[in-house]
């Protein structure tokens, strides 16, 4: 350190016992504020969460790093001396204080199979699905080509009855007709299933 006339009477003051504090104490860069810190890191936390986490995730988790160290308080911010490494390490704990959250949920969730609870399929219940189906299909079958594809869009397809006059080529009054008088075939053809 170099002497100056100022720097020789401030030491003429003081006691021969008491020591100037190190020179490494002085800050060599300029104090950081929580804006500034906010402006020139953003960026870089926000390419650090969006290798690791869904984009829309990523503006909320930069967010979370800077308002946990906004919570340190913003007098105490520029005594961090080095905020960037900081502010990863922060941004580190938040994806693992995240990652064990979801392992916690997923165990929550999670259930043990009983071996016993497993039902065996009968070849019997089978054989009776089976046949329900090709009953299902001999009973279309009976249908007019038109009133089939009629009932087909609309109970497999889900298309409303508007939206099947548009692909047929008639009222929406006469696909309801249509559509009754295939459900009371069907009915009859198939009885009790």
């Amino acid at each position: 350190m170099r002497r100056t006339p100022i720097l020789d009477d401030i030491i003429g003051f003081l006691d021969e016992r008491e020591q100037l504090p190190p020179d490494d104490r002085f800050p060599l860069r300029p104090a950081f504020t929580l804006e500034r810190l906010y402006r020139t890191q953003s960026a870089r936390l926000s390419s650090f969460f969006s290798r690791r986490v869904d984009k829309q995730d990523v503006e909320d988790l930069v967010h979370e790093v800077f308002a946990r160290l906004a919570k340190i308080g913003r007098a105490r911010v520029p005594e961090i001396e080095q905020p960037e490494a900081y502010l990863s390490v922060v941004a580190t704990n938040i994806l693992r204080d995240r990652a064990r959250t979801a392992a916690r949920r997923a165990l929550d969730r999670h259930e043990a199979i009983n071996p016993e609870n497993l039902r065996t399929e009968d070849p019997h219940h089978r054989l009776e699905q089976r046949d329900v189906i090709a009953r299902i299909d001999n009973a279309l079958l009976t249908l007019s080509p038109r009133r089939r594809q009629i009932f087909l869009l609309h109970r497999l397809d889900h298309l409303t009855y508007a939206e099947i006059g548009d692909v047929v080529g008639m009222s929406e009054k006469g696909v309801k007709k249509q559509m009754a008088k295939a459900l009371y075939q069907l009915r009859c053809a198939l009885g009790d299933i």
